[in-house]
């Protein structure tokens, strides 16, 4: 991904030329790592997000619903609150051509004289941070994480502090003035593929930028550059200072690259990667749209992947236990399947209960029960009499009866058990938003899963208490709706609440994964419809990566839900099944039945 110094370039003259003379109104610490801030600028209210992600660091205008704000803002929100509300933003810049941002605000002291602060955003990977620094003193007010000297021996960003830069790095800066004979002389030298070195020698140059311009050249981005000659040295620097003359002259296109049969944001840009001329492309004149298009979607499912950490190990140590539980059943059912041998010494013991003679051990006779008669050796307790004898393997015999009809119904609940364990690891997994999950940890307190609701997380309002998150919706290729559930509660909802008794349920059989329904206006649904609404029942399964999956279908009528029944629990008749193979390309096409279906990309 190419957010390197080229993108921030891009990205900062777009934000100088938004946010420069606004002043920020409003500023919310969403997550740990993260703010977002309201600036008035020109007019209108714009808000930029600004993230020290380890995963996705990045600075952008965002245009997208705002995130839930945790209740008590964190320490950083309320200091960055107290000395830059209503500050004025005088700047923003990029120092050096590194992947920083500094955002220059011109605040007010408590005793009211003006004071300048820098908000910097270090886009750095894991090192990435965001720190207010007192641009008259150079002394660091606070940061969204704090480095002590324990983490970092070279630079400590800690309040107080003196603000020191990242260490530099031995490149040239080619916004610079960069002459082919210094050029040829950076590449020449380097003991690297060509691309590499490209990369290696000037700042902010990313490897997918790198490899770009040496496609641009027609040279092969793996050739050695040892293996250059004066010819070939020539037409890379030719293609390296017309790409460098285009950001001199601020000619940005950025664009991202698409994979259309599979739906899948593969790299970004501030120009048009021609790496990628097979794929398809999202274009923009907006730094800042390009970044939140690519972002958005995994930004949060990076997130909610974190979160759902600990609530995903609970739930599958849960399920490890019932596992285990389950097999030791089995085993002591197959035991219980040794009680017929039981009830024969019994009768055998009656039978010759007359040549057994006291103290005997054992005692070995013919078992007229079987037509061949074969010789039975059947343990004696020496110190029991025969009739003893007989009595204590009558009473194992009923015993083990008795616990195997036990265990045939314990197993029958451990296996609910289970089954409802895998459908809400499944939904965790598949989770795509706070209130998902809110609902999800809802039900499992409910169940006695879990025994409150997560830390830190604020209570819902009233309001929100009647709320529910909506199913997935899409289209078959005659234009029959189709719903998707994607957790317990939805999928009660969907085939309980929502479908009428003549449409179509389906689910893949035996294996976790979401209610199905095909909503058909009490018409018959087509082959086609079923066909593809099976493929999005073993796609949103646990059988994703499986082929010939086997997924069962009936009219909603035929489904029904059992009294005491756990949350996505039913039971049905009058089934067919069907098999299909999910593919993330069936998934495409099914999304472009939509009637809505917006194609915003061009080739």
């Amino acid at each position: 991904m190419a957010l390197d110094g080229i993108f921030v370039h891009s990205l900062v003259k777009e934000l100088s030329l938004v946010l420069a003379g606004g002043r920020i109104e409003k500023i919310y610490q969403p997550e740990g790592d993260e703010m977002i801030i309201t600036i008035r600028s020109k007019g209108e209210s714009v808000r930029l997000l600004l993230s020290a992600s380890s995963s996705n660091p990045r600075a952008h205008i965002v245009k997208s619903a705002a995130k839930e704000n945790p209740e008590t803002p964190p320490m950083f929100c309320m200091l960055s609150r107290k000395n830059l509300l209503g500050g004025r933003i005088l700047s923003v810049t990029q120092p050096d051509f590194e992947r920083i941002i500094k955002i220059s605000v011109e605040t007010l002291d408590e005793l009211k004289q003006k004071r300048n602060i820098d908000i910097l955003i270090e886009i750095m990977g894991k090192h990435s941070n965001i720190i207010l620094v007192d641009s008259g003193t150079n002394r660091i007010l606070d940061s969204i994480k704090r480095i002590p000297l324990s983490v970092s021996s070279y630079r400590q960003i800690l309040p107080g502090n003196s603000y020191m830069a990242p260490p530099p790095q031995d490149k040239l800066n080619p916004l610079e003035l960069v002459d082919k004979e210094e050029f040829t002389s950076r590449i020449s030298s380097s003991n690297s593929p060509v691309f590499r070195a490209i990369y290696e020698s000037f700042k902010g140059i990313s490897p997918i930028v790198a490899k770009e311009i040496v496609h641009r050249s027609s040279l092969p981005f793996d050739i050695h550059s040892s293996q250059l000659e004066s010819r070939q040295l020539d037409m890379l620097f030719e293609s390296f200072d017309r790409f460098f003359r285009q950001i001199k002259n601020d000619i940005f296109s950025p664009s991202i690259v698409i994979d259309k049969t599979t739906d899948t944001l593969v790299d970004f840009c501030f120009t048009r990667l021609t790496l990628y001329s097979s794929f398809s492309y999202i274009e923009s004149e907006s730094p800042s749209e390009i970044l939140e298009t690519f972002y958005m979607q995994r930004d949060l499912k990076e997130r909610m992947k974190q979160k759902t950490i600990n609530l995903r190990k609970s739930m599958s140590n849960k399920l490890e236990r019932l596992q285990n539980k389950v097999q030791k059943q089995r085993e002591e059912l197959l035991e219980s399947e040794n009680a017929a041998v039981y009830k024969l010494y019994g009768d055998l013991i009656t039978s010759y209960i007359y040549m057994i003679q006291p103290g005997m051990e054992s005692i070995s006779v013919s078992n007229f029960f079987d037509e061949e008669a074969p010789l039975v050796e059947i343990p004696l307790e020496k110190n029991r009499t025969p009739s003893q004898n007989a009595q204590k393997y009558f009473k194992k015999y009923t015993k083990l009866k008795t616990a195997a009809l036990e265990l045939e119904k314990q197993i029958a609940i451990t296996l609910k058990e289970i089954d409802y364990l895998e459908n809400i690891i499944y939904s965790i997994e598949n989770c795509e938003s706070a209130f998902e999950l809110d609902e999800i940890i809802e039900e499992l307190v409910k169940e006695g899963l879990v025994k409150s609701r997560l830390k830190g997380k604020p209570k819902k309002k009233e309001s929100e208490k009647s709320k529910v998150s909506k199913p997935l919706s899409f289209y078959s290729s005659d234009g029959l709706e189709i719903l998707v559930g994607k957790n317990n509660k939805q999928n009660d909802i969907l085939t309980l609440k929502t479908a009428a008794p003549s449409d179509i349920w389906l689910h893949t059989k035996d294996i976790p994964g979401s209610h199905v329904i095909i909503r058909t206006g009490g018409k018959k649904a087509s082959d086609t419809a079923i066909a593809e609404a099976a493929k999005l029942a073993a796609y949103h399964s646990k059988a994703r990566m499986s082929a010939n999956v086997p997924v069962d279908y009936t009219e909603r009528k035929n489904v029904k839900k059992p009294s005491g029944a756990k949350p996505g629990m039913v039971i049905y008749e009058s089934n067919r099944t069907i098999y299909v193979t999910p593919s993330e390309e069936d998934l495409v096409a099914i999304k472009k039945n939509s009637p809505s279906s917006d194609e915003n990309s061009t080739n």
